[in-house]
């Protein structure tokens, strides 16, 4: 016998966040009770009107039974579709589990017939008969509203296009417009709309288009993703894996669920739990200790005794390091004790150096006999090879009983990391010898490098010229520590100002650590520059849910960082460039996005103009216009070139006509920021060096001028130095002085453009009120 569906509409709740839990536990527990981990579909359509969700009218007709005009009372619709029902089928479509009749007995009798027959092996237990939904099929029409749950964030809330091509469309639009992504602990509520209308296929379905009247209330969509959050919240993954609505259907009267997908969570999985509580408090005895030991020091050469000399050179005094080293009394002036029951005291930090089956044995005697306050653990082995799963298992285990003493145990970094480089503790236990890899010099900066590779961290020492960074941390298989726990350390520390993260996977849950962390930095104003590895979404098409087909883990983490305000790096030289521009720039003064450019090329200043994005060129007023105007008739430039923006300065000019048209740039009321570009290789400026290097900045020359320019004007703006090799001096002179400088135009300004849009919105994020 078929039995007709509830009411089509649902109640829309008081509170646009209001579901019906009692009523959505109810559910759950049916198909519970059956043994199932999967909603049938009119199960799964009386949870979505638990959530205040539109779905069809609909009767549904059991295997066997006929179909009555009875059945059909209730349906308003001429034409009806006609769907299986099945426990463990997914996709009916692919399947032919789905069909459009006239609503008609013979006709939906036909229809069942033949798709029982066809999929029999499938075990239907009946077949959906429901109303078909007038509405536009594609981009803007169609929608996908999905929950789910990730290891990197908890549970997330994601919408974006939907139907039968969801995948396909979601390929052919950029990253960041494919799906909205939202988490009940990151996105804040005020700003679930913005988080939305980025999605391309929000935008056409809440828009007018050409014409046509937008098609759903923004409002209308905003209140359903807060209901989606609060159901996330409270039902993953506890007892739900996961949501998919797919198509949600773009209607004139408002968004009606056409299929939903549900499935419950696995009671037998072993759960996704947090890293355990850590004694974070304890991070500055890490960062700044005041003693410190080390065990894998060698008399010969070898990665402890670099990591001693090191840490020496750093000017850690050599009566506050003990080194641990049975038949020695001193190495490199530094006592020796042969166990750790002879250390004198209990120390702020042990840097372990052995190989892998000597320091698991060691950590865990560290730990039980409370003898440091922090560890790093330096060898590999412990737990990403084969067999090695069993020493860190060893090392666990004695840390979670010391999380139930008096101090809570120690604090690892590491295992498998180079360690850290600390300018604020004078230490350094990065096993690369000087003659390799240059050690701390000049002032240090307010950045931070906090990177899963020790390859990646001393690969940006080296690369980031004329940058000190305060500190440089591998945190490696993160068994302890991890990057949010540091993340939420130098939130909370007025001398970082920009942190330069380098992951290739979050420990469990850490992501939402990580960029709550973010969030509150950024608040405070710093920044975060984000680069990932391993962001192919491989094995995600195996997935049953479109959502997980369509973005990653990876993915998702992605938006909500972007949502707290991080800047994601799609490149290593992206990463690069922005390390250094926004921890150079940081301080200097940005309160719009007008921009001035010079340069003595055409090409160049046609490669700013077209890549500005953000950024505006600048109108200049009468008094810059008359100072630029006379400076190019001192580059005998005004009978070429007209004055504009950007300025061709032409190869004619020299190095004073040069200054002077930078300072009239910078110096002007109607600029925020500006590019200085500069194609060395015009005899009329002195970019080459002559007897030694220093030359290429000698007073009278460009390179003193741009220098003296950034000692003297507060403005954000950066320089290009477009040549090969021979001009690395010159560059090398300007970054040294602290200049952004970069080695072509457009690099130079889409770095600048995401420094301004960084600041401006952290600007305008700082005046909002706060949320509940």
């Amino acid at each position: 016998m078929a039995v007709a569906s509830p009411p089509a509409h649902a109640a829309e709740p008081e509170d646009a966040a209001e579901i019906d839990p009692q009523r959505i536990r109810e559910v759950l527990a049916w198909a519970r009770r059956d043994g199932r981990r999967q909603l049938l579909e009119p199960e799964g359509r009386k949870l979505l009107e638990a959530l205040g969700v539109d779905v069809p009218r609909a009767a549904f007709v059991r295997v066997g039974a006929s179909v009555s005009a009875a059945d059909l009372a209730e349906l308003r619709t001429d034409r009806v579709i006609v769907k299986v029902v099945a426990e463990g089928l997914v996709h009916k479509t692919e399947r032919g589990g789905v069909a459009v009749v006239e609503r008609q007995p013979g006709a939906i009798r036909l229809a069942v017939e033949e798709m029982a027959e066809r999929l029999s092996d499938a075990e239907p237990s009946g077949f959906l008969i429901a109303e078909l939904v007038d509405h536009e099929a594609g981009l803007g029409g169609e929608l996908l509203a999905a929950v789910r749950w990730t290891r990197d964030v908890g549970p997330i809330v994601a919408i974006g296009a939907g139907g039968i091509h969801a995948e396909t469309l979601a390929d052919d639009l950029r990253a960041g417009r494919r799906l909205a992504i939202l988490s009940p602990g990151l996105t804040r509520r005020d700003e679930i709309a913005a988080v939305l209308a980025e999605t391309t296929a929000v935008r056409l379905a809440t828009q007018p288009q050409r014409g046509r009247p937008a098609l759903v209330d923004p409002a209308a969509l905003a209140a359903l993703a807060a209901r989606l959050l609060t159901f996330a919240d409270r039902f993953v993954p506890a007892e739900v894996h996961e949501l998919e609505v797919n198509p949600m259907a773009v209607t004139h009267h408002g968004l009606v669920a056409l299929d939903v997908l549900v499935t419950l969570a696995d009671p037998s999985a072993s759960p996704v739990n947090a890293p355990p509580s850590r004694p974070v408090w304890k991070l500055p005895s890490l960062l700044k200790p005041r003693s410190i030991a080390i065990a894998g020091v060698s008399s010969g050469e070898n990665a402890g005794r670099t990591i001693l000399r090191n840490v020496l050179r750093d000017g850690f005094e050599h009566r506050a390091v003990t080194i641990l080293k049975p038949g020695a009394e001193t190495i490199d002036g530094c006592r020796c004790v042969p166990t750790i029951e002879a250390l004198p005291e209990k120390v702020d930090l042990f840097v372990v150096a052995l190989p892998a089956a000597a320091s698991a044995s060691l950590v865990v005697e560290i730990v039980e006999r409370d003898a440091a306050e922090t560890l790093i653990v330096i060898p590999g082995g412990l737990e990403e090879k084969a067999g090695g799963e069993v020493l860190g298992a060893r090392m666990r285990d004695a840390l979670a009983a010391s999380r139930g003493r008096p101090g809570g145990g120690p604090l690892i970094n590491g295992g498998n990391c180079l360690g850290i480089r600390s300018r604020p503790g004078h230490y350094d236990t990065i096993f690369i010898p000087e003659s390799r890899l240059a050690g701390p010099s000049g002032r240090p900066v307010p950045l931070a490098i906090l990177a899963q590779s020790g390859a990646f961290a001393i690969s940006r020492l080296s690369r980031l010229a004329g940058l000190d960074p305060k500190y440089v941390i591998s945190v490696g298989n993160q068994l302890d520590l991890t990057l949010g726990d540091y993340l939420e350390h130098f939130a909370d520390d007025p001398e970082i100002a920009v942190v330069g993260a380098y992951l290739e996977g979050f420990a469990a849950l850490d992501g939402h650590g990580f960029l709550a962390a973010a969030r509150k930095f950024a608040d405070r104003g710093g920044v975060v520059i984000l680069f990932r590895g391993g962001r192919t979404p491989a094995g995600a098409t195996a997935g049953a849910s479109h959502t997980a087909a369509i973005a990653g883990d990876a993915a998702l983490a992605e938006a909500l960082a972007r949502q707290a305000g991080v800047v994601v790096a799609e490149t290593l030289d992206q990463f690069d460039d922005l390390v250094a521009v926004f921890t150079k720039l940081e301080g200097r003064t940005i309160d719009g996005r007008r921009l001035a450019a010079m340069s003595n090329s055409g090409f160049e200043c046609v490669a700013i103009a077209d890549n500005l994005g953000g950024l505006q060129l600048a109108s200049f007023d009468a008094t810059t216009t008359d100072r630029l105007g006379r400076a190019l008739q001192a580059a005998h430039a005004g009978d070429v070139v007209d004055v504009h923006n950007p300025v061709d300065v032409t190869p004619m000019a020299d190095d004073d006509a040069f200054a002077a048209t930078a300072a009239a740039i910078l110096e002007s009321d109607a600029v925020d920021v500006a590019v200085i570009g500069n194609v060395p290789f015009t005899p009329t400026l002195q970019t080459v060096p002559g007897a030694d290097d220093a030359t290429v900045v000698a007073p009278g020359t460009v390179g003193a001028a741009l220098i003296d320019l950034w000692q003297t004007t507060t403005k954000a703006w950066v320089t290009v130095v477009d040549a090969g090799p021979r001009y690395d001096p010159l560059a090398s002179a300007l970054n040294a002085a602290g200049i952004p400088t970069f080695r072509t135009a457009d690099r130079a300004v889409r770095a600048l453009g995401r420094v301004v849009e960084t600041r401006l919105r952290t600007a305008t994020d700082r005046v909002r009120p706060a949320h509940s």
